[in-house]
């Protein structure tokens, strides 16, 4: 299995892309950096995906860096060890608060997440998904930044959905099952075309004209 660990893997990546879908041009050439987004694969690495989940970039690292402030770290024995106000003195919604302790529960030695990181796509995504509050986003998201597999792209999310749309051309956004197939083209580069995705997405963003988000 390819895993994406320096940037001679996005090069790569991006030159398959490139040379495999003439309709990835267009985002190809309007980003100028398809950032690396590489975390540890391990508890600190997941539970900063879900601290993440519906806030801005902003908001994630304010919340993160008060949860670290109050907890003293993003390890398993600690969020186990919290009471519920300790979790609420972090910023952390009471979703969040019950995914983490969930994740601390099931997974709560570095023993745990180094024999998870063994397992095969599915299988860890199963696994994963199985946690109280994690869903196939989130479990995508973990294999994708956090094992580095290099031919995850998580259909159900919405950015992506939108900027693939943009990319190929398409008068509506794509919906998850559309953007799951279209991706099947990507392999086994669909972790860059996700990059690539995300980083395009944040241009249209920043610079679009007309176009409804």
């Amino acid at each position: 299995m390819r895993c994406i660990e320096r940037e001679a893997d996005l090069v790569e990546g991006l030159a398959f892309l490139r040379a495999t879908d003439p309709r990835l041009h267009k985002a190809l050439d309007a980003v100028d950096e398809v950032p690396m987004r590489r975390s540890t694969p391990d508890f600190e690495g997941l539970a900063k995906i879900v601290i993440a989940q519906q806030v801005s970039v902003a908001s994630a690292r304010a919340i993160t860096a008060r949860t670290i402030e109050v907890l003293g770290g993003l390890t398993a024995e600690r969020f186990s060890a919290a009471d519920d106000e300790t979790l609420r003195a972090c910023g952390l919604s009471r979703p969040k608060q019950k995914t983490l302790v969930a994740i601390a529960h099931a997974l709560p030695e570095p023993a745990d997440f180094a024999r998870l990181n063994t397992l095969a796509r599915e299988p860890m995504e199963a696994a994963l998904v199985a946690i109280h509050g994690v869903g196939p986003w989130t479990a995508q998201i973990y294999r994708l930044f956090c094992f580095g597999d290099a031919d995850v792209l998580p259909h159900g999310d919405l950015a992506l959905q939108k900027a693939a749309a943009w990319a190929l051309d398409l008068p509506e956004r794509m919906d998850g099952p559309s953007l799951e197939a279209q991706a099947l083209a990507w392999s086994p580069w669909r972790g860059v075309a996700a990059r690539l995705l995300w980083a395009y997405h944040a241009v249209v963003q920043d610079g679009r004209s007309g176009i409804a988000v």
